[in-house]
């Protein structure tokens, strides 16, 4: 495990207090970036974040998806985890906190806001991170890649789509045009250079990928902390002066986090998957692609909306819950069968 991955706490930390701190002392730098936009996305955040997944993508073996048939019931319980259950109870549990029980002290503008950027983040399971929790509990590399190739071009064709229908369904406008342009900016794209890249590579030989992707490693680090620098950064100002609006998004979203990985944890039980297939499964769904949720709510709502604020509080949240997770997963190994499933690349 690198450096990065090791101390991947630490340096999402200091990139949150240099994002706060920057924005509280040079708000005006950050407004400049902040208009610079097109279409309502931010470029300079897209260009962070597609710096950022650019090298996941590569890495993505679409070959093996043709073996994952042979052992389908670990894809099976991720692809149930993440379209049919987590979108909902995400959609759920907002209208649940911020219409009801936070309902006194939020305005109901602000609480449709907050819950938006929460179905956003349901609505979007994890793509990059995920290579960084799988190898954290020893999954099998492979299988993560089917996992995380097949969700993704599930993500193609039903993010937009279900994210329409679930903010819909919660009185809130929905700008089509934005909506699926932001899509094809943050999946479809770095997905297809992805591939290029790595038929490219191929053609050179095996080793010519993982060479590529260690070169990359280190500006996929620039572009994760530099984008969380921006994020906090603009919404520094509403980060100190309204703490509780921050404890309050948060606690949903813990519940989410933890109720999911109960429900995936259970049924990699129930289904007697091997350890090293139930633990990415699990931790796919319970994580979250919130550089696409970010991206999104900042183009659909606005930098400084409270869509925005539930999108970046989201990254606040995950590491610590994510972590607190591979923790559990490593210390039940001897819940699962020991007999280890490979997919071969």
């Amino acid at each position: 495990m690198g450096l990065f991955e090791r101390y991947l706490t630490l340096w999402v930390a200091l990139g949150i207090a240099a994002g706060i701190g920057l924005g509280l002392i040079a708000p005006n730098v950050f407004q400049v970036i902040a208009d610079l936009e097109f279409a309502h996305v931010n470029l300079v955040v897209a260009v962070f974040i597609w710096v950022m997944i650019y090298p996941m993508m590569i890495q993505i073996d679409w070959s093996a998806v043709k073996d994952v048939g042979k052992k389908p019931r670990g894809l099976m319980l991720t692809l149930v985890v993440n379209w049919l259950i987590k979108p909902f109870t995400m959609a759920a549990l907002g209208v649940l906190f911020f219409k009801y029980i936070f309902a006194p002290w939020v305005d109901p503008q602000s609480a449709n806001e907050y819950i938006a950027g929460m179905i956003l983040l349901g609505v979007a399971p994890c793509t990059a991170m995920v290579f960084v929790w799988s190898q954290l509990v020893k999954g099998d590399a492979n299988y993560t890649l089917v996992q995380v190739s097949v969700n993704d071009l599930i993500m193609i064709v039903a993010f937009a789509p279900i994210a329409a229908f679930l903010l819909g369904v919660t009185n809130i406008t929905v700008p089509w045009g934005t909506l699926v342009l932001s899509t094809i900016l943050y999946v479809v794209l770095p997905l297809a250079a992805g591939m290029a890249t790595r038929h490219l590579l191929l053609k050179k030989s095996d080793q010519a990928v993982s060479e590529f992707v260690a070169t990359l490693k280190p500006w996929s680090i620039v572009g994760l902390i530099a984008t969380v620098v921006l994020l906090f950064g603009f919404q520094a100002g509403t980060i100190i002066s309204k703490p509780l609006v921050i404890a309050m998004i948060a606690v949903p979203l813990i519940v989410q986090s933890y109720g999911i990985f109960v429900i995936a944890y259970l049924g990699a039980k129930l289904l007697k998957l091997p350890h090293n297939v139930a633990g990415p499964a699990c931790l796919i769904g319970t994580s979250n692609f919130f550089e696409l949720a970010v991206a999104v709510a900042i183009s659909l709502f606005g930098l400084h909306s409270g869509a925005a604020l539930a999108t970046v509080v989201g990254v606040l949240v995950e590491v610590p819950v994510m972590l607190s997770l591979v923790a559990i997963i490593n210390r039940t190994q001897h819940w699962f069968p020991t007999n280890p499933v490979t997919i071969k690349p």
